[in-house]
């Protein structure tokens, strides 16, 4: 038998099987247009590209961060960007997401002034670098405050007025380190594997409430993460690392977070082919993947020594 003929054999079923997935998972996509997006960390970065790309696609987008000076500089950005439709200026929403207790009061106060979110991008976060042994409780408490429970109060006080609204989209930047650790990231990595178990749960939740929950998982992004990075005792690590200088533009990453939503995605996993199979790896062989690591880690101990 040769090989056209097995390649027709197996090759119209095949195709069949491939038209039936794409049925079966196919979502229609959704009308952005005049929708507000709240986005957190929306003062430089990742969020800031985010802030634009939502914007020209039409949305009202309501600027949240601590940094008052930063975010009036992003909405001027924006109210020098054409955008097809809705012509409402962007909003500045102060929060800090360490102070959990004020969120929900924050949330609903701002929905009472620029009506109903329909889209929030939880995109806030703080990295780590050091040592599990040389990083103090705080600092962790510090990592995961940011990472995971400033995120989830601010989650749940929108939740609670996208379910009255019978709709709503919520997508939550996580990391490739949301499901792989490496060394030396310890508490970022453990802050984004809960908040990446949070985001699935809740998809599950309100999927029959018409409510799209999407997961994004980047590598190495061209921002301040590194530099912005708390070390073991808290302190700034103030060092700009080689892969970030090398990763992806934030525009590119932003843009994909935009198609997410317009295209009701569950995950998008985004960077470059080997960070991709490291996922893979680690499901399939552990002991090939926990031997790489342990090589990075013994390869790169004395950059991340205490206090570097």
């Amino acid at each position: 038998m040769g090989w056209e003929t097995v390649c027709s054999i197996i090759g119209a079923p095949l195709g069949f099987a491939c038209f039936l997935y794409f049925v079966w998972t196919h979502k229609s996509r959704k009308n952005i247009v005049g929708k507000t997006v709240l986005i957190t960390g929306a003062s430089s970065g990742l969020g800031e590209a985010c802030a634009k790309e939502f914007h020209k696609a039409g949305c009202r987008v309501v600027l949240a961060g601590r940094n008052q000076s930063q975010l009036d500089r992003v909405k001027g950005q924006l109210l020098q960007l054409k955008k097809p439709a809705d012509d409402r200026e962007p909003e500045i929403a102060l929060m800090d997401l360490e102070n959990l207790s004020s969120l929900s009061g924050q949330v609903d106060n701002l929905i009472q002034r620029v009506g109903p979110i329909h889209i929030l991008v939880n995109n806030a976060g703080v990295s780590s670098r050091g040592q599990v042994e040389d990083t103090t409780v705080d600092a962790l408490i510090k990592v995961m405050t940011v990472n995971l429970f400033g995120q989830v109060a601010v989650t749940k006080a929108v939740l609670s007025h996208m379910i009255s609204a019978g709709e709503g989209s919520i997508v939550g930047i996580s990391s490739i380190q949301g499901k792989i650790a490496i060394p030396y990231r310890a508490a970022y990595a453990a802050s984004k594997h809960a908040f990446h178990a949070f985001h699935d749960s809740l998809k599950a939740e309100v999927a029959h409430r018409d409510i799209d929950v999407c997961v994004v998982c980047p590598s190495y992004i061209q921002t301040n993460l590194s530099k912005n990075a708390v070390t073991g005792d808290g302190s700034p690590y103030g060092v700009e690392e080689k892969d970030i200088t090398n990763g992806m533009k934030p525009e590119y990453v932003a843009r994909q977070i935009l198609l997410s939503v317009i295209e009701r995605r569950d995950e998008v996993v985004l960077g470059p082919l080997h960070h991709r199979l490291a996922i893979v790896l680690r499901t399939l062989s552990p002991y090939i993947y926990f031997f790489i690591m342990k090589h990075r880690a013994n390869s790169s101990r004395k950059q991340y020594l205490k206090n570097n």
